[in-house]
């Protein structure tokens, strides 16, 4: 359900003004890898993985919600900044983990270069984060990835001022310096971009694939306050559209960076405003059916590519899964039903609804010899009456992400 799958990144560099089409001649396209799964071979639910995407979630809202807080000087009301999460006791924690089972929260991973001469990293691709961070050659811990020499590069420049901080989901942390340097993406460079390295790194990241991550939501989450790389190839029109653009499946996946791809879609785009100001790409009005019965209306939702499952208040969780007939509440926020139903589920933000099929939202059956399955919507209290909508709901959609009018649409695939 969520195994490997081979990605691309499309880049518009002649695309016309408009956010909905583009010519596909005028596109370079790169492999990306989609890595991990929350299921074993015997089709049942990860569950250690399960919590740890709760768990990484918690702690990746956190640290944003400190960053606005700091670099606005508030946060929006109803927002909470959580406590940090651990991962419980009884779950074993990843750098125990064989390297074969790293991967476990599903990640967009892609070829991107750093510096003058070009260094070339494996970084995942996230909507719901805002800096770039790559190993650095002075992380006595990075053995295993690819890194970083300022040094070495001609543009590179370290900034006197700021220092990087991010957290894991098992609770430990890296920190490393800041620098501006030449950043491409499948061709399409930037200069003077943001890039933090990373001088120590856990345990649990140094035995993982991608080398580092790049954040393509807002500012005003970023821990340093940066550009996100997004929006700095806008602002040096390295690219002709504000917009980029995803599909996720098991094949034929794209990540689409300066326009829309019109071969992956059918008819037009609908886009939302965005609703809130907390650098989120947050979208609000939005309502969810189960069996064609409404079971909430009027909340927030926030599109991220960098969570695989869904997550919404526990009052709201709730009521959603008693629309589905022998539902069960589990531990640590999940919930399960019978394996053998297929619940019709649809989002609608006042025009189109949006249905995720049966097979993304069950994460696998609770043991071999249960008859309940994991759903894919779990509690996670991330503001209130908001919901964040991950990889379970975009892989049914084409999702385009328009920085120039700060709004997100949807798509029918084709």
């Amino acid at each position: 359900m969520f195994g490997k799958a081979l990605f691309t990144v499309a880049l518009a560099l002649l695309a016309t003004a408009s956010p909905v089409t583009h010519d596909s001649e005028s596109s370079i396209r790169i492999p990306l890898q989609k890595r991990g799964s929350l299921t074993n071979p015997d089709g049942t639910v990860n569950f250690d993985a399960v919590i740890r995407d709760r768990v990484k979630l918690q702690n990746k809202h956190r640290q944003n919600m400190l960053n606005l807080q700091r670099n606005t000087g508030s946060i929006p009301q109803g927002i909470h900044i959580p406590e940090p999460a651990t991962m419980p006791d009884s779950v074993q924690k990843r750098q125990s983990l064989p390297l074969t089972d790293q991967s476990n929260n599903v990640e967009w991973t892609g070829a991107v270069s750093v510096g003058t001469p070009a260094q070339k990293f494996v970084i995942d691709f996230d909507t719901g984060s805002s800096d770039f961070w790559i190993p650095s050659s002075s992380c006595s811990s990075c053995s295993s990835h690819s890194t970083y020499d300022a040094s070495s590069s001609s543009s590179s420049k370290q900034l006197s001022t700021g220092s990087f901080n991010i957290s894991y989901e098992d609770g430990s942390t890296a920190a490393g310096d800041v620098y501006t340097d030449t950043v491409s993406v499948a061709g399409v460079s930037v200069t003077g971009q943001t890039v933090a390295a990373v001088t120590t790194e856990s345990g649990q990241f140094q035995q993982s694939p991608e080398d580092g991550l790049m954040g393509l939501a807002f500012q005003a989450i970023s821990s340093v306050n940066a550009v996100p790389y997004f929006f700095t190839a806008v602002s040096q029109k390295a690219v002709k559209q504000s917009v980029f653009s995803v599909k996720l499946a098991s094949s034929g996946a794209e990540l689409y960076i300066g326009g829309t791809d019109s071969s992956l879609y059918s008819g037009d785009i609908e886009y939302h405003d965005l609703s809130s100001k907390t650098g989120y790409w947050q979208i609000g009005g939005a309502s969810a059916t189960v069996n064609g019965k409404s079971v909430g209306s009027g909340f927030d939702t926030i599109i991220d590519t960098g969570t695989t499952l869904m997550y919404g208040p526990s009052d709201a969780v709730e009521k959603f899964y008693a629309g589905i007939s022998g539902s069960q509440q589990g531990d640590q926020g999940t919930y399960t039903y019978p394996c053998d139903a297929k619940p019709t589920i649809e989002f609608s933000w006042g025009g189109n609804s949006w249905a995720i099929s049966a097979d993304s939202f069950n994460a696998g059956s609770s043991d071999s010899d249960s008859s309940q399955c994991m759903g894919a919507l779990g509690v996670q209290d991330i503001g209130d009456n908001t919901w964040l909508l991950g990889d379970t709901f975009i892989r049914n959609v084409y999702v385009a992400f328009d920085a120039g009018n700060n709004a997100v649409g949807f798509a029918k695939l084709s």
